[in-house]
C-alpha cells in the first residue's frame, strides 16, 4: 500500500470521479484508476462504485475513507513539523477583514506582500466579513486562521479568541455644513445625547463602530435612527455630505475629512471610541504559517496604546 493510492483514492470520492480527480492532482486519469485498481487488489474489496457515470463510495470505501485521511493528515503533519525545524513554511493561511477596515489608520496589503515574499509556498486568501461572524468564526474553527476585527470596547475580550488593538481612535460626527449642530460656530464637540431622532449614517451591523455606537445610544436610553448605511467610513461620509444624515466615523477620519462639505464634532458625554483589533484563536493559530503572520502582523502594528 501506497501513500499515493490513498490521496488518489480521497481525491476521487471527493471529487466524484476520476476525470475531476486527475484535475485537481494533475495526474493522467489512467494512472490514478491503476493504482486505485492496484489497492484494491492488495485490500481484496471494491472500494469504488464505477457505475452511473460516477464513482462513489462503496460500503468498504466509506469505512476505509476516514482512515485514508488520517493517514494523509498525519504525513502532512509530518512534512510541516520538519519545515518548521528547517525554517521553512507551507500551506495556506485565510485571513479575514472586516468590512470598512482597510484603510482606517493602518495598511495590511504590504505586510501580506512581504510574508508572501519571504514566504512564497504560503497561500493566502482574504476575506472580507463582519466582526461578528469572523469572531465566531474563530471561536468555531470555521475556515479563518486570523481576523482583523473591530471591537465595540476596551477590556477583555470575546470568549475563545485573542485580541491585540492596533487602531483607537475617537469617534465623530461628520456634519455637512449648515446644519443645526453646527451651532454655535466654532463648536468641535457634540453629546452623544444630541444625537436622538436624527437621522444617521452609519457602518453595517456586525461592525465595531457600530456595535459601540448602539451600546453608548442604550446606555443613554434611546436607540440610534440609523437612515443609512455603507460599508466603508469613506462612504459613509459622501452620504453625510449628500444631506442624508448625520454620519458616524473615525477620527481623524481622513477618509471623511476628505469629502467636501463636512466638518468634525467629536462624540463625547460619553466619548465614543473606534477600535480595530488582530484576532485569532484563544489557543493561538493552528499552522507554523499563520504564527509567522501573526507575528509579522504584530511586529507591523504596535499595540494601541502601549
Amino acid at each position: 500500500m501506497e501513500l499515493r493510492q490513498l490521496k488518489y483514492f480521497a481525491a476521487v470520492v471527493e471529487e466524484g470521479g476520476f476525470t475531476r480527480a486527475a484535475a485537481r492532482l494533475h495526474v493522467a486519469q489512467p494512472g490514478i484508476s491503476a493504482q486505485i485498481r492496484q489497492l484494491e487488489r492488495e485490500l481484496g474489496q471494491q472500494l469504488l462504485d464505477r457505475s452511473g457515470g460516477r464513482a462513489t463510495p462503496t460500503a468498504v470505501g466509506e469505512a476505509v475513507l476516514p482512515f485514508a485521511r488520517a493517514a494523509l493528515a498525519a504525513v502532512e503533519g509530518v512534512r510541516r513539523t520538519a519545515d518548521e525545524f528547517a525554517g521553512l513554511l507551507r500551506g495556506r493561511v485565510v485571513v479575514g477583514v472586516v468590512s470598512g477596515a482597510i484603510g482606517e489608520g493602518f495598511d495590511i496589503a504590504p505586510v501580506l506582500a512581504g510574508f508572501h515574499a519571504a514566504h512564497p509556498q504560503v497561500e493566502i486568501a482574504m476575506t472580507e466579513d463582519t466582526s461578528e461572524r469572523m469572531l465566531a468564526a474563530l471561536r468555531g474553527g470555521g475556515g479563518l486562521d486570523l481576523a482583523v476585527v473591530g471591537t465595540s470596547g476596551p477590556g477583555a475580550p470575546p470568549p475563545g479568541v485573542g485580541l491585540r488593538t492596533i487602531v483607537d481612535v475617537p469617534l465623530c460626527a461628520a456634519v455637512p455644513d449648515g446644519h443645526p449642530l453646527l451651532e454655535p460656530p466654532g463648536r468641535t464637540e457634540l453629546p452623544l445625547a444630541d444625537l436622538e431622532g436624527l437621522p444617521l449614517v452609519s457602518l453595517p451591523r456586525g461592525t465595531g463602530i457600530r456595535a459601540a455606537l448602539e451600546h453608548a445610544c442604550a446606555a443613554a436610553g434611546f436607540r440610534p435612527r440609523i437612515a443609512f448605511e455603507a460599508s466603508a467610513p469613506a462612504q459613509v461620509a459622501r452620504l453625510a455630505a449628500g444631506g442624508l444624515g448625520v454620519a458616524v466615523v473615525p477620527e481623524p477620519g481622513a477618509e471623511a475629512g476628505a469629502v467636501a462639505g463636512l466638518r468634525m464634532l467629536r462624540l463625547t458625554r460619553p466619548a465614543l471610541r473606534g477600535r480595530v483589533a488582530v484576532a485569532w484563536p484563544v489557543n493561538g493559530p493552528a499552522t507554523p504559517a499563520a504564527r509567522a503572520l501573526l507575528a509579522r502582523l504584530c511586529a507591523a502594528f504596535p499595540e494601541a496604546g502601549a
